[in-house]
Parts: C-alpha cells; structure tokens; sequence
C-alpha cells in the first residue's frame, strides 16, 4: 500500500473511512463530479446573489430530481414546495456541498468495528461472520496524524491574502495545505499540530491569532474562524484542483517520524 497519514470517506453519511494515498487525493481533487459540485455551487450562489437568470440551472436535471426527492417526503414535503425557486436552489447547491468527498485529516486510522444494520443488528457475511467498518467517530480513532484543520470561512478579504500571511519567514506553524473553499469565500489550512501549544482547539486559538483573524467578524456577521473544528475526526469537504493554493505532499502523505 501507498504511503499515508490521513483519511478519506467518499460520503460523510455512509462511506468508511479509508487510507488517503496521494494518488488517492489528486482522484479526488481532480474528478468530475468534485468539480461540478464546487462550480455549479458557486455559480447558483452568485446568480441568486446578483440576481441574474437562473434558468440554467432550474433546467438541470440534478435539480430536478433533487426537487422531486424532496417534494416526495412526507414530513417536509410541503415545506419544500412553499420555498422561493432562490431558496430551492440555494437547499440543492447546500446538497452538493455535504456530499462532497471528505478528508479527515487529523486521524490516520480508524479502527475496523462490526457493521451494523439499520436496526442495529451486526451485517454478516456469506460465512456468518461480523462484516468490519471503519466508522468515523471519535471512540474508533486508532491513530492520529499530528495534522490539525484550521477553517475560516465567510471572509471580508481576498482568502489567498490569509494564506499569504503564512508564507512570511518566522511563521510558526508548518502548513501543509492551503486551499480555497468550495464557498469561495473561505481557507482552509493544514497544519503540523505543535504540542507546545496545547490541543487542537488551542492550535486553532492560536493561529487565528498570528493569522490576524480571531475576533474577526465574516460576511455574515459572524466570526470567520469555525470554533466546530476542534475534534480530530473532523471532516474537510474536498476542494478542486484549482483550488489548492499550496501543498507539501512530501509531508502531507508520509507518516510524520518523531
């Protein structure tokens, strides 16, 4: 096997969390249905937001078919078609973005637990034997990676100004990936976690404090720097290609030797 140091799950809901190879990243940074997601997500976003046609995209038959799922159930069904045609839209591009591929870049491993039915029932095998999964949750994490995540999202200014601040000589943290968010509006670091600083969170504290964001108010009148990211099993959605403002893969890919 390809040399890793972090996760993937293909979908946050029902995938299981695998070894992300480099070669396994540049799939899914460079795939189709990655791109499509991102793009048509910012692209429905600014349309909505300059209020420009949208004919393009009620058109689409993903959108289609996801309003017909979402006319069909029961409980929110009617709720849904009492939405604006903006707001159907903005709910699909929403849709795309939580299903995009998932990087969880703080945990290497996650351990192989019994698969379990909607029930809760063990799924057995052809032999009767309990079928293995990797599930992410914080009680099944085998092995940290020493990587942390660091999100800011909704920024007031440009977010390759943010990664730039840490190319300056002197900054304290080793970052191993940089990139934009699917908002476009965001980053998105990854970064050696120093234990001299403490945990993730006060790793997070920290460096929205070199990076000049902490207290920073966003676009949407929150703070930019998302508190929510201070567990280890934390999911990143995948960016494009395009996206990736810097990345060190030597690093990033290989075990991290102490």
């Amino acid at each position: 096997m390809e040399n890793y140091r972090f996760s993937y799950q293909e979908n946050q809901y029902f995938g299981e969390c695998l070894p992300c190879s480099a070669a396994k990243f540049k799939n899914i940074v460079s795939s189709d249905i990655v791109d499509f997601r991102i793009t048509t997500r910012q692209a429905v976003d600014e349309a909505v937001g300059e209020g420009l046609p949208l004919d393009r995209f009620t058109s689409d038959n993903d959108f289609q078919k996801f309003c017909k799922k979402q006319h069909s159930k029961p409980r929110t069904g009617e709720v849904f078609a009492s939405l604006t045609l903006e707001q159907q839209l903005l709910q699909w591009t929403n849709s795309l973005k939580s299903s995009l591929p998932c990087l969880i870049y703080g945990v290497k491993d996650f351990a192989a637990v019994p698969k379990l039915d909607k029930v809760g029932n063990p799924v057995l095998d052809d032999k009767g034997q309990p079928v293995l999964f990797c599930r992410r949750l914080q009680q099944n994490i085998k092995e940290l990676s020493c990587l942390f995540m660091f999100d800011g999202d909704h920024l007031p200014i440009d977010p390759r100004e943010v990664f730039e601040r840490t190319r300056r000589e002197g900054f304290p943290w080793e970052v191993r990936l940089a990139h934009v968010t699917s908002s476009g509006h965001g980053i998105r670091l990854v970064c050696e976690a120093r234990a001299d600083v403490g945990n993730i969170a006060d790793n997070q504290i920290e460096l929205a404090r070199e990076l000049g964001l902490l207290g920073m108010l966003g676009t949407t009148g929150k703070p930019v720097v998302d508190d929510s990211c201070i567990d280890a099993s934390r999911i990143s959605y995948a960016p494009r290609m395009q996206d990736i403002y810097y990345i060190d893969e030597e690093h990033l890919f290989n075990p991290k030797t102490l």
